[in-house]
């Protein structure tokens, strides 16, 4: 048997109008100007007077405040806040460069270039050495090409954590450094 996790689980509900419990409010009008405390009778009538509806923002204040507002734009815009949160905890998409560790100067120019246009829009950047065949019994080259990756990237991000060997190859990622992300314009216009 399947089971479904409660989809209104993460939902917040407010109280609005008559289900208002409180005796004494504090009033707050569209543009968040504060009116006033007021009795909930006052506040409903100003609410019918102006057709919009009571709105109950913090409920454990004293007293409880309550927004004059239409709800369904309450929700839009309480639905708009929380997706701008979500976007900012991301952090950026995790973006891979890859090399070997006995790399040429054209190609290792190559990937530093992809990782600086990664980490000045925002993105962390992880750096993957692989090693073939036998070249993990030289293991030395990779990290001496890690440091001169960190090196060339000390202006544009901040290593996170010390490399790590996971099987044949060897990973480090770098952060953007705290700017703010620049867009880059396509190259091909």
């Amino acid at each position: 048997m399947a089971t479904y996790r409660n989809q209104n689980q993460n939902k917040k509900f407010y109280r609005t109008n008559q289900y208002i419990q409180a005796t004494e409010v504090r009033l707050i009008d569209e543009e968040a100007k504060q009116i006033g405390v007021l009795s909930i009778s006052e506040a409903r009538k100003m609410a019918q007077e102006t057709e919009l509806d009571l709105v109950e923002v913090a409920p454990m204040a004293k007293p409880p405040v309550v927004k004059l507002i239409e709800f369904t734009k309450f929700k839009y815009q309480e639905s708009k806040k929380l997706k701008a949160e979500k976007k900012g905890v991301k952090g950026g998409e995790m973006k891979e460069v890859q090399m070997t560790p006995f790399i040429s100067d054209n190609d290792y120019e190559t990937g530093l270039r992809k990782s600086i246009k990664f980490l000045t829009t925002g993105n962390k950047v992880k750096l993957s050495i692989k090693f073939q065949g036998r070249q993990i019994q030289k293991k030395e080259f990779g990290y001496d090409l890690i440091e001169r990756y960190k090196k060339d990237l000390i202006d544009h991000g901040s290593p996170e954590g010390e490399p790590r060997l996971m099987g044949k190859r060897l990973q480090f990622t770098v952060a953007p450094t705290k700017k703010k992300p620049i867009k880059i314009e396509n190259e091909n216009n």
